[in-house]
């Protein structure tokens, strides 16, 4: 099998098995408890890619006059996104270990550094968010990510760099 790359170490040709997106989805959406907060639904889980999406409600208010999302959201959202994406290019780097060994390997990431750029108001009943990793090192992942709403407007995008050992 010929396997293909984007960006630096970032298996593309990979498939996941339904048990990996299902584990995958169980700690992002589950055992992270904060993003149950933010109510973070992962739609999508590819090797160089992954989104999901954000409901509009009152809990994320951040300007009552015009019912505008929280910034502290869009940027802890987009944290969440930049590492889910560095989860799945670890994932898909190490196809050669069981499902279980993969989602273990989770448990030492942490974000370094994190910058966002707010463009447009977030003001809309759903959000989708969107993730890719840049570069996979063995120590540091490097991700950008973005914020659009509803309408496929870009309203934030972000980079960040993640501890992976």
């Amino acid at each position: 099998m010929t396997q293909s790359k984007t960006s630096d170490n970032v298996n593309t040709a990979v498939v996941f098995e339904p048990e990996f997106i299902v584990g995958v989805k169980k700690v992002f959406e589950e055992m992270i408890v904060f993003n149950q907060m933010l109510g973070l639904k992962i739609t999508s889980v590819l090797p160089q890619q992954v989104t999901a999406r954000i409901d509009m409600r009152n809990e994320l208010i951040g300007h009552y006059a015009y019912n505008r999302i929280h910034g502290g959201v869009i940027s802890a959202g987009l944290d969440a996104m930049g590492g889910l994406a560095v989860m799945a290019a670890i994932g898909a780097r190490h196809m050669d270990e069981s499902v279980q060994q993969r989602l273990q390997r989770f448990g030492k990431l942490g974000t370094i550094d994190l910058r966002v750029d707010y463009l447009r108001p977030g003001i809309g009943e759903w959000f989708e968010l969107r993730a890719e990793v840049m570069r996979l090192g063995s120590r540091v992942a490097s991700t950008r990510m973005e914020f659009l709403g509803a309408d496929g407007k870009l309203l934030s995008t972000a980079a960040a760099a993640y501890i992976v050992s």
